[in-house]
This record gives structure tokens, C-alpha cells and sequence, in this order.
């Protein structure tokens, strides 16, 4: 894909997530492997309304390359997690109104209630709280990249990687529906969870 048709895409699904109100305002991030560079939003810039003038590419290390603006503040970040994931290919960092209402609580989407949410998460980890942009949040949010591809950050939103972007993008739709949902379910008194046999024989459709 050329660096161009790489932009579009990202604008495309930055507009989309503008229109889920996932990323309200001037908030969050999104960025691509681009051979060996990384392309990211620039700092200052809306996800859902980006232009092709809106994005800087950065080395592994978050060094601006060339003449491209000042990347996004988050950007040692997406470098942490581009690194220790081969797999990742896009990132999506968002603020969205329900998953931040768990992040902002510091509570984790681990419980076991749709069978979507176990299939393509197993659980959604809360991260400890770091300073935004700051090596802190990098070293306490990396630790479950790992093992996870979706992570809350404590009183801060949430952040997803994947192969491709509307892998990514879909993610973060039935998360922050997951989320949707858990908060309402305990509005009319908590829901029932799945139990350990409907766990494995949800995790068994994996092959």
C-alpha cells in the first residue's frame, strides 16, 4: 500500500470512529506500519477529521523522519507495541465514552457475560495509571501487549492493535459496546455470568 492510500485508509476510519463519537474532540491517536517507518496522527490533530496534512512518520524510537510535523504525544507507545507484537499491523487509541468510564474507575472488562467478548478478547486488562505520553504510561501499558491486543489505561481510554485497520476498528466497536452493556447490566442488578464449561467450549470454536 503506498503511503498515500495508507493515509486514506486512516482518515476513513478516523471519520468513523468520529461519527461513533469514539474519539471525542481533539483526543486520541491512530497510526500504520509503513515498511520501516510507522505513520501516526500528528499532534494537536482529531481522529474524525483528519486530512492527509495530519500525519508524521516516525522511526521505531519515535524520531520524526524528514520534514513531517510533530508526531502524536502518544507515540512511544504505538513504537512499544509495534515492536513487541510482529502480528500488529494498526493501532487505534481512543477515549470513548463507556470504555473510558471503566478506565476512569480503573476497572477491568473481565468478566465473563457475552460470548463475542470471551471469543475475540478473553478479557479487556485495566492498565495502571501513567502520566499521558509520559515513559511511565509506555512501561505500565506495555506489559499486556503481549498477551493482549486490547488494554484499558487507567484514567486515560483505551488502545487496540491488529492485522488490519478494520480489524482494529471493529474491535474497538464490540469493546465499547462490551462496555455499554456491563454498565447497564448493573443498572438492573448485575448479569448472569457465563460459567467455565460455556467458556471453554466458546474458546474451542477457535480451532
Amino acid at each position: 500500500m503506498t503511503l498515500n492510500n495508507l493515509k486514506k485508509e486512516l482518515i476513513e476510519y478516523g471519520k468513523l470512529c468520529g461519527v461513533k463519537n469514539f474519539t471525542p474532540g481533539v483526543s486520541g491517536n491512530m497510526s500504520a506500519r509503513f515498511e520501516d517507518k510507522i505513520l501516526i496522527t500528528a499532534s494537536g490533530t482529531a481522529n474524525g477529521y483528519l486530512s492527509e496534512n495530519d500525519f508524521s512518520l516516525i522511526d521505531y524510537e519515535g524520531n520524526v523522519v524528514g520534514e513531517n510535523p510533530k508526531a502524536s504525544s502518544e507515540k512511544l507507545l504505538h513504537c512499544e507495541f509495534y515492536k513487541m507484537r510482529e502480528d500488529i499491523n494498526y493501532i487505534i487509541h481512543v477515549h470513548s465514552p463507556y470504555l473510558s468510564t471503566f478506565a476512569a474507575c480503573n476497572k477491568a472488562l473481565d468478566e465473563a457475560y457475552m460470548a463475542e467478548n470471551v471469543f475475540y478478547f478473553g478479557r479487556i486488562p485495566i492498565a495502571e495509571y501513567g502520566l499521558p505520553s509520559s515513559r511511565d504510561l509506555v512501561e505500565k501499558t506495555s506489559k499486556y501487549f503481549k498477551d493482549y491486543s486490547a488494554v484499558l489505561m487507567a484514567n486515560h481510554g483505551f488502545i487496540v492493535g491488529d492485522k488490519t485497520l478494520k480489524d482494529a476498528y471493529l474491535k474497538l466497536e464490540l469493546a465499547e459496546s462490551y462496555a455499554q452493556v456491563v454498565l447497564n447490566s448493573r443498572l438492573l442488578g448485575g448479569a448472569r455470568m457465563l460459567n467455565e464449561k460455556q467458556i471453554e467450549e466458546i474458546l474451542a470454536l477457535k480451532g
